[in-house]
């Protein structure tokens, strides 16, 4: 399995092969569902809170007598069913919203994923990004120029998470020069993970050689 390595001019540099257990995976929906929903849930700040009956402050003390008055019975003006009063089910920062994702089951997924890009045309592997004053208008010249390689006419479309991408580790400038453009996320390429790929529609993926290689190696 073979690809083109782009410039960030958008022309061919030269070409790679890609390892089939990487790259050739087979789809595995079932999989993918489970690591991304766990993952999702493993983000979750968990801080919405609200106030049952018992929290909402005021006085407890019945609004009126049981009997007598001609109205409905009512216990405490913190029942659910007044304004004002405590949320039924709702939702709680105690809750832990944790799940556990097995080292192979989010490989195995990372590899679908990356499999289905692939075959899909949305992976787009360039040389290296040459950016050396970490200026936003250098990241938009390269994205612009990227857009001229076939399949990729609307990697600049200004849309959040339109493109995520990945660098070297301690690549300062690029990611000075890209994290001012709102449609491109940018990360480490050992922070390649699936629910990033899953909520992009492209990945660029800058030095692959070393990408394939890091990702070669956490193969057990």
């Amino acid at each position: 399995m073979k690809a083109n390595i782009y410039t960030t001019e958008g022309k061919i540099a030269k070409e790679i092969t890609l390892p089939e257990n990487i790259f050739g995976a087979k789809w595995n929906a079932d999989l993918v569902s489970q690591v991304l929903y766990s993952q999702a849930s493993n983000r979750r700040a968990g801080t919405a809170h609200t106030k049952n009956r018992a929290e909402v402050r005021g006085s407890h003390k019945k609004p009126w007598a049981q009997k007598g008055s001609g109205r409905a019975r009512v216990g405490s003006a913190q029942s659910p069913l007044w304004k004002g009063g405590g949320v039924t089910f709702g939702p709680r920062n105690d809750k832990n919203y944790k799940k556990t994702i097995t080292r192979s089951m989010k490989q195995g997924a990372l590899f679908s994923l990356l499999s289905a890009k692939l075959t899909a045309g949305k992976i787009l592997f360039v040389d290296a990004f040459a950016i050396n004053e970490g200026k936003t208008k250098s990241a938009e010249t390269v994205m612009k120029n990227l857009t001229v390689v076939e399949g990729f006419s609307t990697l600049d479309y200004k849309k959040v998470g339109n493109v995520y991408m990945t660098t070297q580790k301690g690549d300062l400038m690029t990611k000075r020069a890209f994290r001012n453009l709102p449609y491109v996320v940018l990360h480490n390429m050992d922070d390649l993970n699936p629910l990033d790929i899953a909520n992009a529609r492209y990945l660029v993926i800058s030095n692959p050689e070393a990408t394939i290689e890091y990702l070669s190696s956490k193969i057990k």
